[in-house]
C-alpha cells in the first residue's frame, strides 16, 4: 500500500510540475502587461492555482485508481501492471501542450483563455480559425510546444513507475485503504469539505485579470466551459421571432423624455450599498405588516426615500447580487454566475464608480468563491475584497462565516481609512438557513419562522449599530446608503408557491443626510426591480448609465413601471395594474390577479415571454 501511495504521489507531482511550467510560460509571454505587478504578486498565481491544478490531476487519476483497485481486490498478478500509464501520460502531454500553445495565442487575441467557444470556432469554422491564427508568432508557438512536450516527456520518464508490487493484506485493511484513496481523490476533485465546491473563483486572488486567468488551470477551465456550453448554446425560451421579441422589449424601455427627479444634495457622494440576505418585504411593518422584526429599517423608511413596489429579479443570492450591482436580469433556469467568461463581460456599477475616481470595496462574511462571486468582484474593479479569509478564526461562528455584526464593524473600520469618495458594498449573510444568531434569539427558535424572524431582527440591529457609529464619522454627511434585499423568501408568511409575486417583493431604501430635505420620508410607489438600481443611481450622479441596458431610471416619471422576475422553470411580469406568472415548461399561466381582464393578461404574458427570450439571447451572445 505504501508503494501505491508513492506511485500516485509521483503521478500528481508529474502533472503539478507540468501545469506549473505551462503557467510560467503563460505569465512570461504576457509579462509586458504585468510591469506594474510585483514579483511576489505574479508568483502568487502559482500558489492560488494549486486547488484547481490538484482537481484536474485528481480527475486524471480516476482511471489509474480504478485500475489499481481492480487488481488490489482481485490479485490476478503479484504486481499491478501499469506499463500503459506511460502511454496515457504521453498522450495527455501532447494534447495539453497543444492546448497550452493555443491558449496563449487565443489569450493574445481575445483576452480570455481557451474555452468551448474557441474550440467550437476551430471545429465548425476551420478556415476562419486558420485565418485568425495567421498573426500568431510561429517561432514562439513552436518553441513553446517543443518545450512543453519535451519537459512533459522527461517528467514522465523520471516519475512514472511501471508497476505496483502487491502484498497480502487483510480485507478490512484493504477496504480502509481503498476508501481513503478514493475519498482523498474525491476531495481534491471537489476542493475540500467547504460549503462551495471548486469553481473558477477559487483561483482568483488579485485585481489583475491576467494573473487571475493564469491561476486558473487551463484544462480544468476548458472542461468546465465545455460542460457548461452544452447547456446554453441554444435559447430554450423562444416564443417569437427574435426581431419581434426585441421590439416588444424596446417598447417597454422607451422613455418619452428624460426628466429625472434629482433627490441628492451633491453629484459626488460616497455610496454604500447593503445587500441584505433574504430580507423580504414581508419582514417589515411598513411593507409586510409584521410587528417588531425590523424596527430600525422601518424607522429609516420614514426618514429616507422608500421605493415600495420593488421586486427581486430572481429567488437566489447569486441572481440578486448580479441584478443589484450589474443591472442584469435573472435568466430562469440559466445562471450567468456559472459562466465566468460571460460574467466578466457584463458591466457593473463598481466599474463606473472606479472610472470616476471612487475607491471601491466589497465586504462579505462568507466564502467569496461561492457561486463565483469572487470572479464578479475581482473582475469589476472592486479594489478591496474582505471575505471570510480576512477574519480571525474566532469570528467564524456561523455555518456560513462571520456574523453580520462582525462584518459591519470591519466595513466601518475600513471606510474610516478610505479616501473619499468611495463606493462600498456589503452582502449580509446571517439571515440565511440555518438561521443562527449570536446570543439569545429574539423570537425564539422552536421553528423556522421564529428563527427567521430572530436572524432578521439581529441583522436589523446590526444595521442600526453600523449607522449610529457611521454618524460619528466625518464622511457620513456626504454618504448615500442604499439598502436592498438580494431576494424575497418563503418566510415568515409561509408563501409556499414560488410563482406568487409576493415571494419577490423586497424593500429598496435610499438613506442619508445627502438626500435633499424635501425628499426625506418620500415614498415612490411605482413598480420596479432591483436591476433598476444601476440606472437610477447613476442618473442621480450624472454618470453614464447607457451600458446598463436592462436597468430603468426609477426617478424619471416617464419611465414605464414594470418588473420582471424568474425562477428555474418560470417567470413573472408585473406592472401598476396586474401581475401574471407563467410556467416555461408546462406553458401555462400559474398566477393572474386580474383573470377577467383577458386582453391585458395576454399583453403581460406576451411582455414576459419576450423579455425572457431577449435576456437569454443577450446571454448567449456574451
Amino acid at each position: 500500500m505504501l508503494k501505491a501511495l508513492i506511485f500516485f504521489a509521483r503521478f500528481f507531482v508529474l502533472w503539478l510540475l507540468f501545469f506549473l511550467l505551462d503557467r510560467l510560460i503563460f505569465i512570461g509571454i504576457n509579462l509586458e502587461q504585468l510591469k506594474n505587478s510585483s514579483a511576489t504578486e505574479i508568483l502568487a498565481s502559482c500558489y492560488y492555482s494549486l486547488r484547481l491544478d490538484l482537481s484536474m490531476v485528481a480527475y486524471m487519476a480516476v482511471a489509474p485508481i480504478l485500475f489499481f483497485l481492480f487488481f488490489f481486490f482481485i490479485p490476478l498478478k503479484k504486481k499491478v501492471p501499469f506499463s500503459w500509464i506511460s502511454v496515457y501520460n504521453k498522450v495527455l502531454v501532447v494534447i495539453f501542450s497543444i492546448l497550452g500553445v493555443a491558449n496563449f495565442n487565443i489569450y493574445r487575441e481575445w483576452g480570455s483563455k481557451i474555452n468551448a467557444k474557441a474550440l467550437g470556432f476551430a471545429i465548425t469554422s476551420p478556415n476562419e480559425a486558420i485565418a485568425s491564427s495567421a498573426s500568431s508568432p510561429v517561432f514562439l508557438s513552436l518553441s513553446v510546444l517543443a518545450v512543453l512536450i519535451c519537459a512533459g516527456l522527461a517528467l514522465n520518464k523520471w516519475l512514472t513507475l511501471k508497476n505496483i508490487e502487491l502484498r497480502p493484506s487483510p480485507v478490512l485493511l484493504k477496504l480502509f485503504f481503498a476508501v481513503l484513496l478514493v475519498g482523498v481523490n474525491f476531495l481534491m476533485i471537489r476542493g475540500g469539505l467547504g460549503v462551495s465546491p471548486n469553481n473558477q473563483s477559487m483561483a482568483y486572488y488579485c485585481d489583475v485579470p491576467i494573473l487571475n486567468h493564469a491561476a486558473v488551470n487551463t484544462e480544468w477551465g476548458l472542461v468546465s466551459s465545455i460542460l457548461a456550453n452544452k447547456r446554453s448554446s441554444n435559447n430554450p425560451d423562444l416564443y417569437f421571432p427574435n426581431d419581434e421579441a426585441e421590439k416588444i422589449v424596446k417598447d417597454l424601455y422607451a422613455v418619452e423624455k428624460d426628466s429625472t427627479t434629482l433627490v441628492l444634495k451633491t453629484k459626488r457622494p460616497n455610496v454604500v450599498v447593503i445587500i441584505m440576505e433574504s430580507f423580504t418585504a414581508d419582514l417589515t411593518k411598513t411593507l409586510g405588516n409584521e410587528d417588531g422584526i425590523t424596527p430600525n429599517l422601518d424607522r429609516m423608511m420614514k426618514e429616507g426615500i422608500l421605493f415600495s413596489n420593488i421586486y427581486s429579479t430572481g429567488n437566489r443570492t447569486d441572481k440578486g447580487i448580479i441584478g443589484t450591482l450589474a443591472g442584469f436580469p435573472s435568466i430562469a433556469a440559466e445562471n450567468i454566475v456559472k459562466w465566468p467568461e460571460k460574467l466578466e463581460k457584463i458591466p457593473a456599477i463598481s466599474q463606473t464608480f472606479a472610472k470616476n475616481g471612487y475607491q471601491t470595496s466589497f465586504f462579505y462574511g462568507g466564502e467569496s468563491e461561492f457561486e463565483n462571486y469572487k470572479v464578479f468582484i475581482m473582475s469589476h474593479d472592486y479594489q478591496l475584497l474582505v471575505d471570510k479569509n480576512s477574519f480571525a478564526s474566532k469570528d467564524m461562528n456561523s455555518k456560513w462565516g462571520a456574523y453580520d455584526g462582525v462584518v459591519f464593524n470591519r466595513q466601518l473600520q475600513e471606510l474610516n481609512k478610505t479616501k473619499e469618495p468611495f463606493f462600498s458594498t456589503q452582502m449580509t449573510l446571517t439571515n440565511h438557513e440555518p438561521f443562527e444568531v449570536p446570543g439569545k434569539p429574539k423570537f425564539g427558535n422552536k421553528d423556522n419562522v421564529e428563527k427567521f424572524k430572530s436572524t432578521a431582527f439581529y441583522t436589523d440591529s446590526c444595521l442600526n449599530s453600523f449607522l449610529m457609529e457611521a454618524k460619528k464619522q466625518p464622511w457620513y454627511k456626504n454618504t448615500l446608503f442604499i439598502f436592498v434585499a438580494d431576494h424575497g423568501h418563503i418566510l415568515p408568511k409561509i408563501r409556499q408557491e414560488v410563482y406568487v409575486p409576493q415571494r419577490y417583493h423586497i424593500p429598496l431604501l435610499f438613506f442619508g443626510d445627502v438626500i435633499k430635505e424635501e425628499y426625506k420620508g418620500k415614498r415612490f410607489d411605482q413598480v420596479g426591480s432591483q436591476i433598476d438600481i444601476a440606472s437610477t443611481l447613476l442618473h442621480q450622479l450624472d454618470m453614464d448609465a447607457k451600458p446598463f441596458i436592462w436597468s430603468k431610471n426609477l426617478l424619471n416619471p416617464y419611465t414605464k413601471a414594470f418588473a420582471w422576475f424568474s425562477w428555474d422553470n418560470g417567470m413573472g411580469f408585473i406592472d401598476h395594474k396586474q401581475c401574471v406568472t407563467f410556467d416555461n415548461i408546462g406553458k401555462m399561466v400559474l398566477y393572474n390577479d386580474q383573470p377577467k381582464d383577458v386582453k391585458y393578461s395576454d399583453t403581460l404574458s406576451r411582455n414576459g415571454k419576450a423579455y425572457l427570450q431577449s435576456v437569454h439571447q443577450h446571454f448567449i451572445g456574451l
